[in-house]
Order: C-alpha cells, then sequence, then structure tokens
C-alpha cells in the first residue's frame, strides 16, 4: 500500500515476467559465481544497483546522479578486471549443456570450425599411456582439443609436433624429464605442445583431494570446450574432466569410453 501511494509499485503482466526473468539471469550468474570470491563483488553490485533504483524511485537526485556516475564507471572496471572471467561466461553460454557434443561438432562445421577427435589408434595409445604411468604413480596433465584451439597455451610450452605414441607420453610425463612439469595439448591426431602452463580455477568447491593439476584441468574445461586427462602422482588415480566437471576414471575401458567421439545425438 506504502508503496503504491510512492508511485513505486504498478505492476502489469509485462512487468511480472519482466521480473521472473531478471530473477532468472541472476540466479543462473550466481550459481555460476558461487564458489568464488566474485560471487562478494556481485553481491556487492546489487546492493548498489538496489540503491540506485530506490534513489530513482524516491527522486533523490542528487544520490541518483552519483550511483549512475559509480556504475558506468565500475562497469567498465569490472569488464577490464574480469575480462578472463566474462569470457569464460560467455564460452559456457556458447557450449549450453543442452547441445550434445555431436550438435556441437555439427555447428562448428557449419560455421567453418574444424573440430578434433581421436582416432581409434591415438585413443588406445593415450589410454594405454594412462594405465602406465597410474600403475606407475607418474603424474600426467593432457589437454584433448576439439574446436577451441588453445593457442595461447600452445605459445607458452614447447612445441612437440609428434605422433601420438604411448612411450612417447610416458617418457615426457617421465618426472626427471625436462618436459614432464606442465600440461600435453593433443589435437589432430599430433601431441602439439607439452610444458605448457594452464590457468588454475578460482572455484573454493573442489575436494581437498585434489591437486594444483586437477584446478587447472578444471579451470581449462570451463574455458574450452577440450577434454583433460589427469593422472594423480599420489594416488595413482585417472581423472577425466570436462566443463568443469571431475569425473573419477575406474578403469581404462570407462576413459576410452570417454574420450570415444560421440556420434549420437545424446552426451554421455
Amino acid at each position: 500500500m506504502i508503496l503504491e501511494l510512492l508511485g513505486f509499485l504498478r505492476l502489469s503482466f509485462i512487468d511480472i515476467v519482466d521480473i521472473v526473468v531478471v530473477a532468472f539471469a541472476l540466479y543462473v550468474v550466481f550459481r555460476w559465481l558461487r564458489g568464488s570470491s566474485a560471487v562478494y563483488i556481485f553481491v556487492a553490485i546489487l546492493m548498489l544497483v538496489l540503491v540506485r533504483v530506490l534513489a530513482v524511485a524516491l527522486n533523490m537526485k542528487l544520490l541518483s546522479t552519483l550511483m549512475d556516475t559509480v556504475i558506468d564507471v565500475g562497469a567498465i572496471a569490472l569488464i577490464v578486471i574480469f575480462q578472463p572471467e566474462i569470457r569464460q561466461f560467455l564460452g559456457r553460454i556458447g557450449r549450453s549443456t543442452w547441445l550434445s557434443r555431436s550438435e556441437q561438432n555439427f555447428l562448428g562445421r557449419l560455421f567453418g570450425v574444424e573440430t578434433s577427435e581421436l582416432a581409434k589408434d591415438d585413443l588406445r595409445e593415450i589410454c594405454a599411456a594412462c594405465k602406465q604411468m597410474a600403475d606407475s604413480k607418474t603424474g600426467a596433465l593432457m589437454v584433448i582439443l576439439h574446436t577451441n584451439d588453445l593457442q595461447d597455451i600452445i605459445d607458452n610450452g614447447d612445441r612437440i609436433d609428434a605422433d601420438i605414441r604411448e612411450r612417447l607420453i610416458e617418457n615426457i610425463f617421465y618426472k626427471n624429464s625436462p618436459l614432464h612439469d606442465g600440461a600435453m595439448i593433443i589435437g589432430g591426431g599430433r601431441i602439439i605442445a607439452a610444458r605448457c602452463t594452464l590457468p588454475i580455477t578460482v572455484k573454493g568447491n573442489i575436494p581437498a583431494r585434489y591437486g594444483m593439476r586437477h584446478k587447472s584441468a578444471v579451470a581449462i574445461s570451463e574455458q574450452s570446450d577440450a577434454d583433460v586427462i589427469v593422472v594423480s602422482e599420489q594416488r595413482g588415480e585417472i581423472s577425466f574432466v570436462r566443463d568443469g566437471v571431475i569425473r573419477p576414471i575406474a578403469n581404462i575401458a570407462e576413459l576410452a569410453a570417454c574420450l570415444a567421439p560421440q556420434k549420437s545425438g545424446k552426451e554421455e
């Protein structure tokens, strides 16, 4: 009643739809940021926007002008500061979960984007190497490319450009090898590079048993459509990471199924 007297709240059907859409958008953003330090900044922004809305509704001209200036300048600052996170968010929208991997590949071909998939022989070599490294507790981090070429990641490592071979993978990740520290990039039927530095996720909800390799795997799989294989040096366990989700692998057959190209319209 008081709000109606102030002229603040006169709702039509379109207003209700508008509120629902905005609430859903805020929920999606909050869910994406949950577990990271950015969620506090997001809450602070919502508070500033709420203050501005109240100032406009109550016709507080000086406060409204001040808040407009703060929001305008702050928007530019946020774009600069959170450029990686914004790119990651937009990338995840582009790789929406309601599209299967085969549908994403079709869209990629439609727009002229090449898709890299593992051949059966390459898949067999990778799985055999992972089994041997898991048995010997040799740590490894392998990024399997699809449509995103990750050229900036490749450039910060050492070029290999070699056939995918079990022994070569094992030798690269051998603990005394100069190339073992970092990630291996695989794509187009080749080992493209090794000793590549990956970003680290800012998520705080990753179990403590996972180390830096897993956090790097989560980050790169969130920022691209690449799949990642992690072999734990401490436990000798294999993990498969896609879209920021870590999946423990029980055996090599399960790993092969995860890496196999998706031929059906449904994701595993």
